[in-house]
């Protein structure tokens, strides 16, 4: 008889907790999966480089400052044709270190354009901060970085800077998700990854 007691009280705990899954549970560490693992967070981040002739007004912009200062872009003044405006205005182009840097990273179909992008950097996960969970809903704060894919990368992206950034989940029937939309106050992961904030 004691037998049977037993087995009846181990046995309800025991069909519970082979009815719940991992996702059934918000823990830093699904955060942080589902986080890392989503398509938004994995899109790497390609700069959009334009040779020949550009008004001065994207000549001076920042992302071809760095590259003046690196040596990897120049360009000679020239006159602006009808509608290039502000002048004065450039012909740009890479330098020899430029072309020896950012050839290799160009996609074989962008080859020989004028407007290209290269690949610059890439997010990693540092830490979820926190979790604030309301009903089926919940918000998840967390730090990420950018972390250089190579030269051009580095010159642009700090692999020390660190973000934060808060997005949304939802409890469904199968466990918890990362909401691809806005719910209520809250916001997508591409939303939270467009809005992050520096950390100190």
């Amino acid at each position: 008889m004691p037998k049977r007691s037993i087995v009846a009280l181990c046995l309800p705990p025991l069909v519970l907790l082979c009815a719940c899954s991992p996702r059934n549970f918000l823990s830093r560490r699904l955060a942080a999966d589902l986080i890392a693992s989503s398509d938004a967070f994995k899109a790497p981040q390609s700069l959009w480089l334009r040779t020949g002739l550009i008004s001065n007004k994207d000549y001076l912009s920042p992302d071809n400052l760095v590259l003046q200062h690196r040596g990897w872009m120049s360009g000679t003044r020239r006159a602006c044709p009808a509608g290039l405006v502000p002048p004065p205005c450039w012909d740009v182009m890479l330098t020899p270190s430029g072309v020896d840097i950012v050839q290799a990273l160009i996609a074989e179909f962008d080859r020989g354009k004028q407007y290209f992008s290269v690949p610059a950097a890439r997010r990693e996960l540092v830490a979820i901060t926190g979790i604030i969970k309301q009903g089926k809903l919940a918000d998840v704060e967390f730090k990420w970085k950018w972390v250089p894919l190579n030269e051009v990368g580095a010159a642009f992206y700090s692999g020390e800077l660190q973000y934060k950034s808060t997005t949304s989940f939802r409890n469904y029937d199968d466990g918890w998700r990362l909401m691809d939309s806005a719910v209520r106050s809250g916001q997508s992961l591409d939303d939270a990854l467009k809005n992050a904030e520096p950390t100190q």
